[in-house]
C-alpha cells in the first residue's frame, strides 16, 4: 500500500515512525502492526492491477489539449519539457495535491504547504465589479487558450482567490476558447457590475514542491529573474525533485511574480523552516510573459498571500 508524501523528509520520518510501531506491536506480541491513521492510502485505485495495465489512458491534465493552442505533443514535450513526460501517467486532476489523506508528519502543521496546493481542478468564482468598475484581471490568448497573466492587488479577482495562471474556461456561460485578450476584456467590461460568473481550471501546469531548510537554512537551488538556474547536489531541493528551467510563481502561497530577485530571497528567507513552492517550466512561462515588463507587472500584480 503506497501513502502521499508532501517531501522526502516527510515519508523518511513516516518510515521511522511505522518502524517504531512494528517493533512496540512485536514486543506486545501483536499480530498485526497498528498504523497510525495518516498512513492509509486515500487513493487506493491508484495501486489496483487494472491501472497499472491501463497507464496509457491516462492523460496528463485532462481536457486542456482542447483550450491550449500550445503545440503540447509528445514531441513537444520531450523537447522542451522533458521532465514532464514521466508525469504523464500520472492521474492530475485528481486533486492528489491536496492535503487531505497525505502523510506529513514534519509539513502537515505549514500553512505555506496549505496555502501553496496546486489540484488543476476546475472551479467557479463569483466576482463584483469594484468602484472603478472593473474586476482586477489581465490575461494572456495563447492560441486558441485564455489565461491569467496580472491579478491587480485589492481588486475583486484578488479577493475572489483568482491566481497567475488559471486557465479561463467560461464566462458567465460563454465558453471562451479561442478568444482573444481584448475580447475578453471587453466581454468583462460588458459584463453586469454584480454576481460575474467565471470557470477556470486551477493553474495548469503548475505544481507545488515542499522544501525543509538545513540547519544553516538553506534549500539548496540559485534562481535568476525568478528562472531556476542551478541546483546543489543532496539538498532538500534536489532530493524533492526541484529543476531548472521553471519559474518561480509563489511562496507559501504568496505570489513572486515579477519580484525582485533580492525581495524573493528575503521571503525564502523569512518563510520558516519549511517552505513549498509553486514552479512552472519556463517554457510556459515565457510564452504567458511575452511583451510583459517586470517593473509593470512589479507595480500592478497582487503580492498578497493565498488565503484558504
Amino acid at each position: 500500500m503506497s501513502s502521499l508524501y508532501p517531501s522526502l523528509e516527510d515519508m523518511q520520518v513516516d518510515k521511522i515512525i511505522q518502524a517504531q510501531n512494528r517493533a512496540a506491536a512485536a514486543q506486545t506480541h501483536a499480530m498485526q502492526p497498528s498504523l497510525p491513521a495518516y498512513t492509509q492510502n486515500p487513493y487506493p485505485e491508484l495501486n489496483s492491477s487494472n491501472n497499472a495495465n491501463n497507464s496509457s489512458s491516462l492523460v496528463m491534465y485532462p481536457n486542456l489539449g482542447e483550450f491550449m493552442g500550445l503545440d503540447l505533443s509528445e514531441d513537444t514535450i520531450r523537447t522542451n519539457m522533458p521532465e514532464y513526460l514521466e508525469n504523464a501517467v500520472q492521474p492530475f486532476g485528481r486533486g492528489l495535491s491536496q492535503l487531505s489523506g497525505m502523510v506529513a508528519p514534519l509539513s502537515g502543521n505549514s500553512v505555506g504547504l496549505q496555502r501553496g496546493q496546486v489540484t488543476n481542478g476546475i472551479r467557479e468564482l463569483v466576482l463584483c465589479k469594484g468602484a472603478d468598475k472593473k474586476v482586477g484581471l489581465r490575461v494572456k490568448d495563447i492560441s486558441n487558450g485564455v489565461f491569467v497573466t496580472i491579478v491587480v492587488k485589492d481588486s475583486p479577482a484578488a479577493l475572489a482567490g483568482l491566481r497567475f495562471g488559471d486557465q479561463i474556461l467560461q464566462i458567465n456561460g460563454t465558453i471562451v476558447a479561442g478568444y482573444s485578450m481584448d475580447k475578453i476584456h471587453d466581454l468583462l467590461k460588458k459584463s453586469p457590475k454584480n454576481d460575474i460568473s467565471i470557470i477556470v481550471r486551477d493553474r495548469p501546469f503548475e505544481r507545488a514542491i515542499t522544501l525543509h531548510k538545513d540547519s544553516k537554512g538553506r534549500v539548496g537551488f540559485q534562481f535568476s529573474s525568478g528562472k531556476i538556474t542551478s541546483i546543489v547536489k543532496d539538498s532538500t531541493a534536489a532530493k524533492n525533485g526541484l529543476l531548472i528551467d521553471h519559474n518561480i510563481l509563489e511562496i507559501n502561497g504568496q505570489n513572486v511574480v515579477g519580484m525582485k530577485d533580492k525581495d524573493v530571497t528575503q521571503i525564502i528567507d523569512g518563510g520558516g523552516q519549511i517552505i513549498t513552492l509553486t514552479i512552472i517550466p519556463s517554457y510556459i512561462y515565457d510564452h504567458m510573459m511575452k511583451k510583459l515588463s517586470s517593473s509593470f507587472i512589479r507595480g500592478i500584480m497582487d503580492h498578497s498571500a493565498a488565503d484558504f
